[in-house]
């Protein structure tokens, strides 16, 4: 169940976001409670998905870019996994100022949705979204932008709750680029999201082809 006193808080009302304004405007003034609500709540998906990446990842140099970064709880993790170079970006101004507090990041950057990726495609060798595709908040086909921002070969490491998973549209996607060849899946395993807030996620590593 849900932490005695969650409700005055964010994490009840996160998935109600629907726009990219309100979830934009939403961090804004979650950013400076982020942490502990989400500690309170036992948020595991971010080790879940460090771990993934660093057992199936060739070289823990390669630069990593952690996408819808947040406060930088999701960095953290892939530093504590033994990711050397890591690299953010978030929708929400407050929460990347939270996230520079840290010294977690080598780069950090705002997200322009008119060009969300800005760099040459082979600039990181792989790229996580943990926690950030998801309905209201990222639409199914941010896979496909990952993957086309990847190299072959390299690895995208990203989770779907299961509030996502009830729309049958973001595994679809998944689907969708395993059967025409745009990517691999080397990892699947649903577990620990928010226990506290009794939700789980699926895990994935997908590698581009």
């Amino acid at each position: 169940m849900a932490s005695s006193n969650s409700d005055d808080k964010f994490l009840s009302k996160a998935y109600a976001v629907e726009s990219i304004d309100e979830t934009r405007d939403f961090y804004k003034d979650w950013a400076d409670t982020y942490d502990l609500e989400m500690a309170e709540n036992q948020y595991a998906t971010p080790t879940r998905c460090a771990a993934a990446l660093a057992t199936l990842a060739p070289n823990m140099d390669a630069p990593v870019l952690d996408i819808g970064c947040g406060t930088g709880i999701s960095g953290a993790a892939l530093r504590r996994a033994g990711f050397l170079t890591v690299d953010g970006s978030d929708l929400s101004d407050a929460m990347l100022q939270a996230a520079r507090q840290k010294n977690i990041y080598r780069d950090l950057w705002q997200v322009d949705l008119d060009n969300p990726f800005p760099f040459a495609i082979g600039t990181y060798a792989h790229i996580s979204a943990m926690g950030v595709i998801a309905s209201g908040h990222a639409p199914p086909e941010m896979i496909d932008q990952v993957l086309g921002a990847l190299p072959a070969g390299g690895l995208f490491v990203f989770s779907l709750n299961d509030h996502t998973l009830s729309d049958p549209a973001f595994e679809a996607r998944v689907a969708e680029n395993l059967d025409t060849g745009a990517a691999e899946l080397l990892f699947k395993e649903h577990g620990d999201h928010l226990p506290e807030f009794s939700m789980k996620s699926n895990v994935y590593v997908m590698k581009k082809r």
